[in-house]
């Protein structure tokens, strides 16, 4: 029942990107096409729910018995680092067209404070080698379906007029705080109404 309490609470209730505000350069950079969203939120979940084990282990069997505790931000940096590396290359070499759409933001994973994120509230929150894995996932989830829902939007507007001082990112920002406002609509009470 924890499990999915923890894919309840980081794909609607904590939210990264609409709710903890961590992401939002590939939000609206990358959401300008489905595919690229798509793609995008792939990679990102991939890379989150590995650095999730990755640094869990990396905290709890390295950090912590060599009282290393105050390296965790710059091994944590390290390990999402060379995560995004692989994933480039795998992303290279099967699918270039992704590639080339998703374009500086692919390494830019590894700056994304989202993925730093969800690797350092996983040892904050205690939350074991399951747990993290399983929060990794769903916060990854969480990022990628708000990704595919603003490029929707994004897809449906450019088909309407919109007025000019509103083009681009200005009428994004404002769809995504709508979009933050109905997120709003989950919080703790729904994780007690389903669960019990």
């Amino acid at each position: 029942m924890a499990y999915v309490a923890l894919f309840i609470t980081y794909i609607f209730i904590n939210n990264f990107i609409l709710t903890q505000f961590l992401g939002l350069c590939p939000f609206i950079g990358v959401s300008k096409n489905s595919e690229s969203a798509i793609g995008m939120g792939m990679a990102v979940t991939f890379v989150m729910g590995i650095a999730s084990i990755i640094t869990w282990l990396v905290y709890n069997l390295l950090l912590i018995p060599l009282q290393l505790e105050y390296l965790q931000t710059l091994s944590f940096i390290l390990v999402i680092a060379s995560l995004v590396q692989f994933v480039e290359m795998i992303i290279q070499k099967n699918s270039p067209a992704l590639y080339q759409a998703l374009g500086i933001f692919l390494p830019l994973i590894t700056t994304n404070c989202a993925v730093l994120g969800i690797a350092v509230m996983n040892i904050t929150e205690g939350y074991n080698l399951m747990e993290s894995f399983t929060a990794g996932i769903a916060a990854g989830i969480g990022f990628t379906l708000v990704l595919v829902l603003m490029s929707n939007i994004r897809e449906r507007m450019d088909l309407h007029p919109v007025r000019r001082s509103f083009k681009g990112v200005p009428i994004a920002f404002i769809s995504g705080g709508l979009m933050a406002l109905a997120f709003m609509a989950f919080d703790k009470s729904l994780l007690t109404n389903l669960l019990g």
